[in-house]
């Protein structure tokens, strides 16, 4: 029950560029003007590192004033992490002083990015993050033996962890499918039911939040950090994504095309793929990033579309038809080219345009590839498409300035911005080795 001398906070919140959720509280008594007239930004708080340093060169300086407009659609609150008061978040819009959309806000950039493809083709885009992360105990014990992969000992070893997320998530209303144990040491995973693509990236933000709340209050640390240590499993982040048509009926399935890939979601997919040394960098931000994006790491390493194959950056999933279950409702794929040190909103807005420009420009859908490209001589590689990604962030970063057709689709002062908040991060980093790396950014995230 929550302390009568305590009054409980709403945070309104926004997520920077690098993946921080930040903002400010108000009592309950005061959200209804906050839902009118928003809360004071600033907008060099964009520019603020994972190390908590405003980046130097960003486009904002110290001028300005602007506003965090809560969505009420987006709230999530609950009073099971073990906390004395709720944990209550609010996700909103930074917009100008008279509401207009602020050019820096990745969650318009989503909506707008949404908007356009469904003017474009009709369609919606259905969404759920996939996340992982590891938990760390306060006081580790050396002498302790790690638990089997997937295992009851490994859920219930750190039991009430689970169970008590597990029913915070369905309190706050994100739908939870899973808290499950993963391959890695103390590794967990969350799934959640599919929804519309907004409210999927608000859930991956919650879901961080609620997460990292409750491991704190059982007095151990969650870390989404991509790589906890340099040879260990990394966590990363599968955006799952399909397509409704106007009437909301499935339109990603064709059981005649290849892979069962509707023309529509084959063409997205060739976008992607197009472009996807240029948003690589918007989907995987930070230096320990690459050290995951790499061959045999079950996460992805080359422009490759795949059938249930786990090493494809875009991969088809599987449907089940047991009972005569329809696929066509299932049916989905997966961009696994993505960790929590992403902007979430940013992220999938870099899908979305890349997709809908492949849909413009008519795409044929890439081939569906099998096999290990690693093994494939440059000829093979080529002649299936497959391009190695950006193997450091520094490469990433060169890749999305240069190519003005994904710049395009983001505000100059937006692409400005990302880019010197990543090079301040390469700089801190300097002088450094890569576990030394892991481990400052474990600490962040």
């Amino acid at each position: 029950m929550t302390n009568p001398q305590l009054v409980p906070l709403v945070n309104i919140v926004t997520t920077d560029l690098a993946a921080i959720t930040r903002g400010r509280p108000v009592s309950e008594a005061r959200l209804a003007k906050a839902f009118e007239t928003g809360i004071g930004w600033v907008p060099a708080n964009l520019c603020i590192t994972a190390f908590n340093a405003i980046s130097e060169d960003n486009p904002w300086g110290s001028s300005g004033d602007l506003r965090i407009m809560p969505d009420p659609n987006a709230r999530y609150a609950t009073a099971s992490t073990g906390s004395e008061t709720p944990l209550d978040i609010v996700i909103g819009n930074i917009t100008e002083l008279d509401g207009s959309p602020w050019p820096g806000c990745s969650r318009t950039q989503l909506k707008e990015a949404l908007a356009a493809l469904k003017a474009a083709t009709g369609l919606s885009m259905i969404a759920a993050f996939e996340q992982e992360f590891v938990v760390c105990p306060a006081s580790p014990d050396p002498a302790a033996v790690t638990e089997h992969a997937f295992s009851i000992g490994a859920i219930r070893g750190m039991d009430p962890f689970a169970p008590r997320l597990t029913a915070c998530l369905e309190e706050a209303g994100v739908e939870p499918e899973m808290v499950l144990a993963e391959y890695g040491a103390h590794q967990f995973e969350v799934t959640c039911a599919p929804t519309e693509a907004l409210a999927a990236a608000d859930r991956a933000v919650a879901i961080r939040e609620l997460a990292r709340e409750v491991a704190r209050n059982l007095g151990h640390r969650a870390s989404f950090v991509p790589k906890p240590k340099r040879n260990e499993v990394g966590n990363g982040v599968h955006i799952h994504f399909s397509f409704a048509d106007a009437e909301g009926r499935p339109a990603t399935y064709d059981p005649a095309k290849p892979g069962g890939l509707s023309d529509a979601a084959g063409a997205f997919c060739a976008g992607v793929l197009k472009h996807l040394p240029a948003i690589i960098a918007l989907t995987a931000s930070t230096t320990p990033s690459f050290y995951r994006l790499a061959p045999h790491n079950w996460s992805s390493s080359y422009t490759w579309l795949g059938e249930r194959d786990r090493e494809a950056t875009l991969r088809i999933c599987p449907t089940v038809t047991i009972g005569g279950r329809d696929p066509s409702r299932q049916f989905n794929i997966e961009y696994r080219a993505a960790d929590a040190t992403a902007n979430p909103y940013l992220a999938l807005a870099a899908i979305v345009r890349a997709g809908l420009a492949g849909i413009e420009g008519r795409l044929s859908s890439a081939p569906i590839v099998s096999g290990d490209p690693s093994l494939m001589s440059d000829e093979e590689l080529a002649e299936k498409g497959l391009w190695r990604l950006p193997e450091t962030l520094e490469a990433a970063l060169a890749a999305l300035e240069a190519d003005p057709v994904v710049c395009s689709w983001f505000p100059p002062e937006l692409v400005a911005s990302f880019l010197s908040v990543k090079r301040a991060e390469i700089k801190m980093m300097e002088g450094r080795d890569e576990e030394s790396i892991c481990a400052a950014y474990g600490e962040r995230y």
